[in-house]
């Protein structure tokens, strides 16, 4: 099994959605963060006087799935996700040894 974190804009996150339920993804955990990379933050006018925005509002979402839908996951992320523009954000994908679903005490990818 793997995770997929992934970062991405909050206004696409609909669109995200939208298409790991089309490849039959069923669940996912939405976090709100802030932070940056390339783009380095940005500067704003506030009644009048000029501050710079280090930290940008983004979305990371988690998915676990198993190892024969991750492809499928990561395009359908990139493709939904992609402005084309800098900041769009990353997409990470780990190990996952386990899982066990509280509810029934399920593991493995029954529990997913």
């Amino acid at each position: 099994m793997k995770k997929i974190e992934a970062i991405i804009k909050p206004f696409k996150l609909d669109d995200v959605k939208e298409a790991l339920q089309e490849i039959g993804l069923q669940g996912m955990t939405v976090l709100e963060a802030k932070g940056f990379g390339r783009q380095k933050g940005h500067t704003e006018l506030y009644r009048g006087a000029e501050y710079v925005v280090d930290f940008l509002p983004k979305l990371k979402i988690e998915v676990v799935i198993d190892d024969d839908q991750v492809e499928a996951a990561l395009e359908a992320i990139q493709r939904a996700a992609k402005t084309g523009k800098i900041g769009d954000g990353k997409i990470f994908v780990l190990n996952i040894e386990n899982v066990t679903r509280i509810r029934t005490g399920e593991t493995g990818a029954a529990a997913v």
